[in-house]
């Protein structure tokens, strides 16, 4: 079957690897369609696509965003979306403005608890991408203020974690606009163990599809999604989630993945989208 792996991270955003590093590492575990779907980011997709026949990969444009449904955090990702769509194009930006301006108060609420990092710090994390916690998470490691990437997260960077700070979210119904409106496709993002209710609200509010494969899905979860993607005539997708570095899921890439035929139930869904 053909490798297809729908969610991946790169530098531009919390990713580790450049896309060209990523492209090669997908090549070598045989991955034939990749999309790179980074946290509210589309820059990595010119890149990635000019490299990407040197690998033999078709590559998908792909994004990641933040939306929120009763105080739970969704992520949405697009599909198929044009990158050069002027609405996606500054909803990015302004996504990206508000994650440094996070970054921002997070530092100041680290300080307050006596470990030391500066913003300087975390920019060199984020080396001009989209800023997240890894970034920070890093910074702190490398400071020598924790002892692991991990720790990061639970002692200080996690939701309900002394440093934590809300990302300025989007309505589910915005979200899916937004991708809609760039000629994309909309899905729920490793669901994981959200209640059905909840899965039903995005199912109503417009979502196109449901991330079925993840490595956060048992084999009973994976089943369980792929009978509501059939229940409500959805589309599914799949892939690793991959980010690299010190994310510890280095095995993911090849292990988590799709078929061709998912792509392939996309376009067909596309093109009747624009019939």
């Amino acid at each position: 079957m053909q490798k297809t792996d729908l969610h991946t991270h790169t530098s531009y955003s919390d990713g580790h690897l450049t896309p060209k590093e990523l492209l090669k590492k997908a090549s070598s575990q045989g991955i034939q369609v990749l999309s790179i779907t980074d946290h509210d980011s589309v820059n990595a997709f010119e890149v990635a696509k000019n490299l990407a026949g040197k690998f033999g990969i078709e590559i998908i444009p792909g994004v990641e965003i933040s939306s929120d449904i009763r105080d739970s955090e969704v992520h949405i990702l697009g599909y198929f979306i044009d990158p050069q769509n002027k609405e996606l194009e500054h909803y990015l930006h302004f996504f990206r403005e508000e994650r440094y301006k996070r970054a921002i108060r997070i530092v100041e609420k680290l300080n307050i608890l006596g470990l030391k990092i500066t913003m300087d710090d975390v920019l060199r994390q984020a080396n001009n991408s989209a800023i997240g916690r890894p970034h920070i998470a890093q910074a702190l490691l490398i400071n020598e203020q924790v002892k692991s990437y991990f720790e990061a997260f639970y002692k200080y960077l996690g939701n309900h974690a002394p440093a934590y700070e809300r990302k300025v979210h989007l309505s589910p119904q915005s979200a899916f606009k937004i991708i809609n409106d760039a000629g994309g496709l909309s899905f729920i993002a490793h669901p994981g163990n959200m209640p059905e209710i909840l899965i039903k609200e995005l199912i109503d509010a417009g979502a196109d599809g449901i991330e079925v494969v993840h490595p956060s899905h048992s084999p009973e979860r994976v089943k369980f999604y792929r009978g509501i993607v059939n229940e409500y005539f959805l589309l599914e997708s799949g892939g690793s989630d991959y980010h690299g570095g010190k994310r510890e899921d280095e095995e993911n890439l090849g292990k988590y993945f799709t078929s061709a035929k998912v792509v392939e139930a996309m376009r067909l869904r596309l093109m009747r989208n624009t019939a």
